[in-house]
């Protein structure tokens, strides 16, 4: 007589259930990731802004009003990028006293005219304030 070799039914379909479990938890996972590098798009073209308020306030010295990105000297093609249109990005508040340069950026995903961009968080700030001692700092918005 032979002797079969080969995997049983069964144990073929334990492999696919222990595959299909392994799956389910490294998708959500890994979509995870993929929204945070996306966000890094992002986040590069806010610092280009918040350098962009910098200049134009040595520029112009004390301001109280938040300009606009085409004042500060960024075109429409300075920010559009992969996931983030130029559509995307706002001056929330800016001023400028005493040499210190305040201002709020934000980022809204919605806003993009890109297909692909981030599901999560609905928006990003850059903030620069006295509240937070003047250190550019970024935080998840929900994007109202």
């Amino acid at each position: 007589m032979r002797g079969n070799k080969g995997f049983t039914m069964v144990e073929l379909m334990v492999v696919v259930l222990i595959v299909g479990i392994l799956a389910a938890v490294a998708v959500p996972l890994m979509s995870g990731r993929i929204d945070a590098s996306k966000w890094s798009e992002a986040k590069a073209a806010m610092g280009t802004i918040a350098s962009a308020l910098r200049s134009y306030s040595a520029e112009k010295g004390s301001f109280a009003s938040a300009p606009s990105l085409s004042e500060v000297g960024l075109t429409n093609n300075d920010l559009d990028g992969t996931y983030f249109t130029h559509d995307a990005y706002a001056i929330s508040s800016a001023s400028a006293t005493s040499g210190q340069v305040s201002f709020v950026i934000t980022c809204t995903a919605a806003s993009s005219k890109r297909g692909g961009k981030p599901a999560t968080p609905a928006a990003m700030t850059l903030t620069c304030n006295s509240g937070n001692s003047y250190v550019a700092t970024f935080a998840e918005g929900s994007g109202s």
